[in-house]
């Protein structure tokens, strides 16, 4: 985790975008609200557990679950 910064492109283990870095919160990554969803999620931020880390890969944290399943275990708040 202290090898993810701001600004960091998030993707899932299919390299499809999941979203921003904003920050680091503990053990979750906390995503910009501009890449957080439509609709209901629109202007939210979203977070991704540390768990779904599969590594750094240059300017990208790659996850472990494809983007689809990613989306689906984040925690909004």
């Amino acid at each position: 985790m202290q090898n993810i910064a701001e600004h960091m492109e998030v993707i899932g283990a299919d390299g499809v975008h999941v979203g921003t870095v904003d920050k680091v919160e503990g053990n979750r990554i906390k995503l910009t609200k501009k890449d957080s969803g439509e609709g209901s999620h629109k202007g939210h931020h979203h977070f991704i557990d540390k768990g779904l880390v599969a590594g750094i890969e240059g300017n990208k944290v790659r996850l472990s679950a494809n983007a689809a399943v990613a989306v689906t275990m984040e925690e909004e708040k």
